[in-house]
């Protein structure tokens, strides 16, 4: 396997399929880089260069014990940027993933990993702040993500069962059609995930503000996200950042659920193309 080692000793594996500019990928909780497999096949068969690694306590990556928030995540990105020393990158991250990359670029797109930053997409992400606050009234209850940290303890095979039978892909809607083989990969990775890394991940992508970080991001960007996304509700996430990032461009798919990129593949991809190539 495919690993790099960063400064805590945390093994953290990556895929580096193709050649050509690169396309960074960053995944969502608690999935791993596999959940990208089909823009990576996509991207990867058009000429360019695709890499996506498993977030530390994720997937084939280390369990660690610590480490669990947006400042590690973006030292553990830039750890695998500058192993393999990738240039002008665009960098796609989907739900917590477009938190990292959210991170990333604000805490070092200025300075260590200026160069290495061409581009930025944001994919049901959860910036700017998920949680409810005084500022923030939109946003979900504590409640919401209490319930979750209970159920993972609870039942961890069970709630990882629920979340993708039901709303993540928007399969608990009337007439959807309904894929078996992607709940069960959901589970799949899921399942992999350390226990520790997702009870923590839940309060780093529910928790962490973002707002700095989207003004900081001086890269052309692209903001994609469903309308019936029932885990990172349009209207606190998108509909905020579209109007903090500079440059950026926001795309609405009706009725598309929080795993468009599974749901609405060739849509995405065809988009995620169109932006990738385009002239800035």
């Amino acid at each position: 396997m495919s690993t790099i080692t960063t400064a805590d000793g945390t093994q953290i594996y990556y895929k580096d399929w193709g050649t050509g500019q690169p396309i960074v990928f960053s995944h969502g909780w608690p999935l791993s880089s596999d959940d990208w497999d089909a823009q990576m096949f996509f991207f990867a068969s058009r000429g360019f260069r695709c890499i996506a690694h498993d977030r530390r306590g994720h997937g084939r990556s280390s369990q660690t014990w610590g480490g669990h928030e947006m400042d590690t995540y973006a030292d553990d990105l830039l750890a695998v940027t500058e192993h393999l020393d990738l240039k002008h990158a665009v960098h796609v991250g989907h739900s917590t993933g477009g938190g990292e990359v959210a991170r990333y670029i604000g805490k070092y797109g200025q300075g260590r990993a200026k160069e290495r930053i061409a581009k930025a997409v944001l994919i049901g992400a959860v910036p700017p702040l998920m949680v409810q606050t005084a500022a923030n009234p939109g946003g979900l209850p504590l409640e919401v993500f209490d319930g979750f940290r209970t159920s993972l303890l609870n039942d961890r095979a069970q709630f990882f069962r629920d979340i993708p039978a039901g709303p993540f892909f928007g399969f608990n809607r009337p007439g959807a059609k309904v894929s078996q083989g992607l709940i069960d990969n959901w589970w799949r990775q899921g399942m992999m995930c350390g226990i520790k890394a997702a009870y923590d991940c839940i309060k780093a992508f529910s928790e962490t503000d973002f707002t700095e970080d989207l003004k900081r991001i001086d890269v052309p960007t692209l903001i994609m996200h469903g309308e019936d996304d029932q885990i990172v509700p349009i209207g606190a996430s998108a509909m905020l950042s579209s109007k903090l990032v500079k440059n950026s461009t926001l795309t609405i798919y009706p009725g598309a659920p929080h795993g468009l990129m599974a749901t609405h593949t060739n849509q995405v991809n065809n988009d995620l193309l169109t932006f990738v190539k385009r002239r800035d």
